[in-house]
């Protein structure tokens, strides 16, 4: 029964990261279930016995792309080592190392700005990363990182929306970008407008302490 259970994880698992693929490549609506099928090398009787349809299907990658930001949000924020801030940076790095490397954020990236999802853009990844900064920000105030009167709101939707816009200028460029040197950018632009002077002193001292790693991310499904 295990080992059963085990091939069924295993079956539904690569049907997941070859929609990821088929998704991020080809968008919800042209991606075709036979090139999933292809991809992952399962039957459409296994495919239909884990997904009632390709919207089920799309739905399962874009709760496993949450799943992902989750993790990564919750990992950073019980970091004890670190503060307030270099805490953000690390997670905001993470993200940005996994929209270059992990298909299943990439392809919950391409989903959510197509009709049939937009309302998953309420609970999706970048609902957990908002929630997380904001905390961060919470923290920075209390730890003098950032002002005493800066709102932690107002700098968790700009952060945002700054890191979205880079996002989507990357894919305008069209060219090689370094998506974390781009948010890297983002985040510094937002946090030097809003940091206490001792902060931004240390800070052009000694730069950023936490960076993601990719072999830190567990990308394998």
């Amino acid at each position: 029964m295990a080992r059963q259970q085990e091939r069924a994880r295993r079956t539904r698992a690569a049907i997941i990261r070859s929609a990821a693929v088929e998704f991020g490549k080809s968008g919800y609506a042209a991606a075709s279930l036979n090139r999933i099928l292809e991809g992952s090398r399962a039957t459409k009787g296994a495919m239909y016995f884990h997904f009632d349809s390709k919207e089920d299907l799309a739905r399962a990658v874009l709760e496993t792309a949450v799943d992902r930001y989750r993790t990564s949000a919750e990992r950073w924020l019980a970091r004890t080592d670190l503060g307030a801030l270099d805490t953000l940076h690390g997670m905001i790095d993470e993200i940005a190392l996994r929209l270059e490397h992990d298909i299943i954020v990439q392809a919950e990236f391409r989903l959510i700005i197509e009709p049939d999802f937009y309302r998953d853009v309420q609970s999706g990844g970048g609902r957990i990363v908002g929630r997380a900064t904001r905390v961060l920000a919470v923290r920075a105030i209390d730890q003098g990182q950032l002002r005493a009167d800066a709102d932690p709101d107002r700098f968790t939707r700009t952060v945002a929306a700054a890191l979205a816009g880079q996002r989507y200028l990357v894919d305008i460029a069209g060219g090689p970008v370094d998506l974390r040197a781009r948010f890297q950018e983002a985040l510094e632009v937002v946090v030097e407008a809003m940091a206490t002077p001792e902060w931004a002193e240390k800070f052009r001292a000694d730069g950023w302490r936490a960076t993601a790693r990719l072999e830190e991310l567990g990308l394998g499904l």
